[in-house]
């Protein structure tokens, strides 16, 4: 598969989450991980991620929205329940990717969301935890984008 991707949360409260973020992506091939805002606690998010992610693929910490900084060509898709947010099983993912999901609470800040250049959201009927909605759409990201052999019909 050509190309990259990365997933990252902005303003993550919870540090058990932002662990399971990081394993999440480690476990899909991720070529990074990345936080945005805080608060932070370093120290209980590399405790969270029992796959060790910081040391197999770079994680980066932006202290605000105006610090991030993505790669030359790299498009930031926001995951957010919004109403004119894209359905997941009908999005075209980018080759060269970031996925930015919110915080536990707040979701996705203003700002973030008008620096992204998609907006996708998993058909769901309430908002799902961070890991789970990474895992959802990296997933999916993997299905749509590598070569699989059909599923056989029963």
């Amino acid at each position: 598969m050509r190309g990259y991707f990365g997933i990252g949360v902005e303003n993550v409260s919870k540090a058990m989450n932002a662990g399971a973020v990081m394993r999440t992506a480690h476990a899909f091939g991720a070529n990074f991980s990345f936080f945005v805002g805080g608060p932070l606690n370093k120290d209980e998010i590399r405790l969270s991620d029992t796959s060790n992610t910081e040391n197999s693929l770079p994680t980066y910490y932006f202290n605000g929205v105006k610090d991030l900084s993505l790669p030359k060509g790299c498009k930031l898709v926001g995951i957010e329940l919004l109403d004119d947010a894209e359905y997941l099983p009908s999005f075209k993912h980018p080759r060269l990717a970031a996925y930015i999901l919110g915080s536990e609470r707040y979701g996705l800040s203003k700002e973030i969301l008008e620096k992204c250049d998609k907006i996708i959201k998993v058909p769901t009927k309430f908002s799902l935890n961070l890991a789970l909605t990474g895992g959802i759409v990296l997933y999916d990201r993997i299905i749509s984008m590598k070569n699989f052999d059909n599923r056989p019909l029963i």
